[in-house]
């Protein structure tokens, strides 16, 4: 079975925590069909425009920002209830800003998230249908394994606090999935509350609600491998950031992301990957500008 889990992010990433930036969000997708435990590798790539007048136009301080993350990941089944998944991510950023290209590169936030299987059931629907669905909760910890910069929060970056490696916060997490299957055909709903602590700089990152919606279908071909296109909507909603307990004005907000991509099984091999399109989006009171994202992966089960 299929089983999605949303982390949120440990974001992957977790500095910006409502446009998915540097470390703003993890997005996971569908997991690779394992038994017992796998490892892998993830490419993720993130745009955004920040320094957004408040009419909308471009001035001197708008940059345009890329996040690229490099990321060790894995995931390991204790029995048939409980699932613990790592998360080794190495964070690569860089400003564009009136044609001059600022780039800082280093080990993220390294997190862990543990899930407990509630229930996982299944009936038939009709003489040759089988519905199958489950419910995993959890809890996970992001620790402060990243740079956290604190000159970006106040000079040349304004109020805003996207251009980080790392939010400089030991954080934690709070996750559901839910996943419903007739066949081969199903949905995934996910949902994670972040709750962000103040870094010893002052700085505290906006706690975040994530809700990620998934619809999949498993194809098998010629009964050597499976191929399973996937597509969807995210939605992100954070809370404004604090510096020494005051508002941070130009931070919070929402985003909804429009989702396509396929998973493909081949034994113990997996690969796979996804794009993201912004579809509605209110980042930063209107400041920053979420732009398309990139993830794919290879991972081997064992």
């Amino acid at each position: 079975m299929i089983c999605i889990v949303m982390l949120s992010a440990p974001s992957i990433t977790y500095a910006c925590d409502i446009c998915g930036c540097g470390v703003g969000s993890y997005y996971i997708g569908i997991l690779p069909e394992f038994k017992k435990r796998f490892i892998g590798l993830r490419y993720q790539y993130k745009g955004l425009t920040s320094h957004i007048s408040p009419d909308g136009s471009y001035s001197y301080l708008t940059s345009k920002e890329k996040y690229q993350t490099m990321e060790l990941w894995g995931a390991y089944n204790l029995g048939k209830r409980f699932r613990v998944l790592g998360f080794i991510p190495y964070n690569i950023n860089e400003r564009i800003n009136q044609d001059v290209s600022t780039m800082k590169s280093g080990l993220g936030d390294i997190a862990l998230v543990g899930y407990y299987k509630l229930f996982s059931t299944s009936a038939s629907v009709s003489k040759d249908k089988i519905m199958v669905h489950s419910l995993w909760i959890g809890a996970g910890v992001k620790m402060a394994t990243g740079h956290y910069d604190p000159t970006e929060k106040t000079g040349g970056s304004g109020d805003q606090n996207n251009f980080q490696l790392g939010t400089g916060s030991t954080d934690f997490t709070l996750n559901a999935v839910y996943d419903l299957r007739i066949m081969d055909a199903g949905i995934n709903l996910n949902g994670g509350y972040k709750i962000n602590t103040v870094n010893q700089y002052s700085y505290q990152y906006g706690n975040k609600f994530t809700l990620n919606l998934l619809a999949y279908y498993k194809f098998n071909v010629a009964n050597k491998f499976t191929i399973a296109p996937n597509t969807g909507l995210l939605y992100d909603n954070a809370a404004q950031d604090k510096n020494h307990s005051s508002i941070v004005a130009e931070s919070g907000g929402y985003g909804m992301m429009g989702t396509i991509g396929t998973e493909i099984s081949l034994k113990k091999i997996g690969i796979g990957g996804n794009f993201q399109v912004p579809v509605s989006q209110n980042l930063s009171s209107g400041t920053v500008r979420a732009g398309n994202r990139l993830m794919i992966h290879a991972s081997f089960s064992f």
